[in-house]
């Protein structure tokens, strides 16, 4: 996630249309892909994008989103989730993949929530939902806990300005989700467009990171 610096959040429940947007994104550079446990059977769909991943993909980590509980991180681990990312933090969530050394992205809306996760073991937070929150809240913790390590997710776009401005602020990496993957794009099986959206990004990235 910090290498490359961005990592793309989706989800559909066609499996065959999953592993084909993860295999554009590997293309175009994606080293992190996260699979959002959103719609019904979408455990089902991650094994079968996680296997294939293992053998099209062989760099690539495959984490699973959307975890709000417990019992859940442990499915997702089980069918071999590399982290855990959730929009909010639940502790019990920490213990599980603290157990099986799984890294654990909980989304938090507050410097306490940030402090919170951090002593239970989280190296990386996220900052959700980015666009209500806003790059100044990024820097104005930065300021007093400078070892943290932030991943904005939520309204992340892949354009200059967007990218730069919350690189600039200092976060570590950044979550994109549809913006990364217009409904049409995805619908007319254009890959090749992903992969070269995955490539603008991690320039835009470059460059803002200097």
């Amino acid at each position: 996630m910090g290498q490359t610096g961005m990592v793309p959040v989706f989800y559909h429940k066609d499996a065959e249309v999953a592993k084909q947007v993860v295999k554009a994104c590997y293309d175009g550079g994606v080293r992190a892909f996260e699979f959002t446990n959103r719609g019904d059977f979408a455990h089902e769909v991650f094994a079968e994008v996680v296997k294939y991943a293992a053998k099209a993909c062989p760099e690539m980590a495959v984490g699973v989103g959307s975890v709000v509980d417990a019992p859940t991180a442990a499915l997702y681990i089980q069918l071999g989730a590399c982290f855990v990312v959730g929009p909010l933090f639940n502790p019990d969530v920490a213990k599980v993949c603290n157990r099986r050394l799984v890294p654990y992205t909980p989304g938090c809306g507050s410097v306490s929530e940030v402090g919170f996760a951090q002593e239970a073991g989280c190296d990386l937070c996220k900052v959700f939902p980015g666009d209500v929150l806003g790059p100044k809240l990024v820097k104005g913790m930065m300021a007093p806990m400078p070892w943290s390590k932030l991943m904005v997710t939520g309204g992340v776009e892949p354009t200059k300005e967007n990218l730069t401005s919350w690189f600039k602020a200092g976060v570590f990496c950044v979550g994109m989700g549809s913006k990364l993957f217009p409904k049409d794009v995805v619908a007319a099986e254009d890959w090749g467009a992903i992969t070269a959206k995955c490539e603008e990004a991690f320039g835009y990235i470059r460059e803002a990171r200097g």
